[in-house]
């Protein structure tokens, strides 16, 4: 019997995105990747290195035809879909009273809706195949435990939303044996960061450091392939939540 599974991961062109896609494809996996810019996407594609095992759909994930050529694509390709990663989503710095309406708009199309539209495709492709699944959903540390130097409420009540998601989405789909869970990175050295304060960012983890994206990657496969998890919300954050490292 086979052990090799097909994920979709979304935003996956760059960051957090494609380091999963990357580690879902060093352990053997076939992965469909997911961005907005072909150029980028096909250029993320061949530096992966298995076009065997690898397909690209280009679109925003914001508009639902985008979640089905996902799955059409994962089933075209590989057979079926096992592991949907909701890693597409964007986060900036703005203090409160300044966020415009069409920027609260785009969070919530590119976080929450982005995730919700992909999701529903995914798991009515999984009740077709009948045999459970994984969704790893991708929030984030700050929604529970902020920080008043980082105004960043618009991007934080989407990312919030998507933790009450993941919740509930849990319990509604586990009797179908579909699991669902989030990772909730802290400080990650990503474009996203760039032009920041390392040493500040370090300064708010226990382990005096940020992370790797790697790290959240690693825990993103973990999610995946744990049988007896769902609901879970987990921090990778060098310790943020459980203190600070001065």
């Amino acid at each position: 019997m086979s052990t090799t599974k097909t994920a979709i991961v979304t935003g996956s062109s760059s960051g957090i995105g494609r380091e999963i896609a990357r580690a879902f494809l060093l352990r053997g996996d076939n992965v469909v990747l997911n961005g907005r810019d072909a150029g980028k996407l096909a250029a993320v594609a061949e530096q992966l290195g298995a076009p065997e095992r690898t397909a690209v759909v280009v679109g925003d994930i914001g508009t639902p035809a985008t979640g089905s050529a996902l799955v059409a694509a994962a089933v075209e390709r590989f057979g079926g879909v096992d592991v949907l990663v909701n890693s597409a989503g964007t986060f900036a710095a703005k203090p409160f009273t300044e966020v415009t309406p069409d920027e609260l708009t785009g969070y919530l199309d590119g976080n929450l809706k982005g995730t919700y539209f992909t999701t529903q495709a995914v798991v009515r492709r999984l009740r077709e195949q009948g045999t459970g699944g994984s969704i790893v959903n991708i929030g984030a540390v700050l929604v529970t435990h902020a920080i008043a130097a980082i105004a960043a409420s618009a991007p934080l009540a989407t990312k919030g939303a998507i933790h009450a998601l993941t919740t509930s989405l849990a319990a509604e789909l586990a009797t179908e044996g579909i699991r669902v869970n989030a990772v909730a990175p802290g400080f990650v050295r990503t474009p996203l960061l760039e032009g920041g304060d390392e040493a500040v960012f370090a300064g708010f983890a226990l382990l005096g450091r940020m992370a790797d994206v790697t790290e959240t990657a690693a825990a993103v496969l973990y999610l995946a392939d744990a049988g007896f998890v769902t609901g879970h919300i987990l921090p990778v954050d060098g310790g943020f939540i459980s203190g600070r490292a001065a």
